[in-house]
């Protein structure tokens, strides 16, 4: 009988081999990753502009917010964001600022109202001609025009720093036309004790809200904020350079606006009547913060909520307390007056949506 043939053995030599296909996959791996790595960060450097645009994009699709564009009876294009579903909530920024003020806030807005915050004329991507008049009358009229065009009623406003005094004198303008106000840190109120921000003015130095350079934003942002948000470096460095380019006209508006009159004038003899909440960062150093309980003597259904280690934008700072402090008072104002909390209206469907945001003469993007 023929011996039986041993086959070879090869166990150590085929560990050697996995172990080096191991490795290979491991260096192969790791170069993906550096690969990735370095392809985000020139993208990164080389497309700022994109990247800050994707940024934003992300945050407004997290409140649930898309972009439209339309043009009203003065002759201004408004860019403006929307969303969500319930009573329209129309929200305004301040000077120097845009729309997006209000994007993280509105994560916690618009699952209980429509939320639509606009560049105001003159402010982000709206139309800025600098031979156009922004005085808080006119801004008045041009956000009438607006909620006109789009078709809104019994608006609730919500406004902060110059928002804050354009809707309190929307309100006085058309008093049955609003439902209610939020005024957070609003200007307009001349008979307070100077601010920080009003101090420095008055001995010549630079308005501290406005940045004509990177490093000067820095400083607008370590002064309207007790403790910064975080923003992405690209979108700051987007946010500074559209401030750079605003620099003039800001300045140019700022002036105009204290030509307007006082909320004291405005608001006089009650005037507005409505719910009001008014809210205030105890650290403001933009506006006083003992404006609120003046603001409030001029409104007889006002409350007040003021809010310690915040600065002036308390929607930025701490967006999700200031909107849920917001929407916890809207209920209130409900079962104050017995009525049944507004049961939300499902979202329509998206094709009616459209048409009747095309019928209005607006574009998204």
């Amino acid at each position: 009988m023929a011996p039986a043939v041993q086959a070879p053995f090869h166990g150590p030599r085929l560990m050697r081999a996995s172990a080096r296909t191991a490795q290979d996959m491991i260096r192969n791996f790791v170069k993906l990753v550096l690969l990735l790595i370095a392809g985000f960060i020139a993208f990164y450097y080389l497309f700022p502009g994109k990247v800050a645009q994707m940024g934003l994009d992300t945050e407004r699709s997290r409140s649930h917010l898309s972009r439209y564009e339309t043009d009203i009876p003065s002759g201004f294009h408004i860019v403006y964001l929307d969303g969500g579903r319930g009573e329209p909530l129309v929200l305004l920024h301040g000077i120097g600022a845009d729309k997006d003020n209000w994007t993280r806030a509105a994560r916690f807005l618009t699952p209980h109202y429509r939320v639509i915050a606009l560049d105001l004329p003159g402010f982000g991507e709206s139309s800025k001609p600098a031979s156009a008049h922004y005085r808080i009358e006119d801004q008045v009229q041009y956000l009438h025009e607006f909620v006109q065009k789009l078709g809104l009623q019994d608006v609730s406003l919500g406004g902060n720093s110059m928002g804050g005094e354009i809707a309190a004198a929307y309100a006085a303008r058309y008093p049955g036309e609003v439902k209610t106000l939020w005024l957070l840190d609003p200007g307009g109120v001349a008979s307070a004790p100077p601010s920080e921000m009003q101090q420095r003015i008055a001995k010549g130095e630079r308005v501290p809200i406005f940045a004509s350079t990177p490093e000067e934003f820095d400083q607008v942002l370590d002064f309207v904020f007790t403790k910064k948000p975080f923003i992405p470096g690209a979108v700051k460095a987007s946010m500074a350079r559209r401030a750079a380019e605003n620099y003039r006209l800001d300045l140019q508006i700022l002036k105009e606006i204290k030509t307007s009159p006082s909320l004291e004038k405005v608001l006089a003899n009650d005037a507005v009547k409505i719910p009001v909440r008014i809210v205030w960062g105890e650290q403001d150093r933009v506006l006083n913060p003992a404006s609120a309980k003046i603001l409030a003597t001029l409104l007889p259904d006002a409350s007040i909520d003021m809010v310690p280690g915040v600065g002036h934008l308390p929607m930025a700072e701490q967006p999700k307390a200031t909107a849920l402090d917001y929407v916890a008072w809207r209920e209130s104002l409900l079962h104050r007056s017995g009525a049944a909390p507004a049961r939300v209206p499902a979202p329509q469907p998206a094709a009616p949506q459209a048409a009747a945001r095309a019928a209005a003469g607006e574009r998204s993007r």
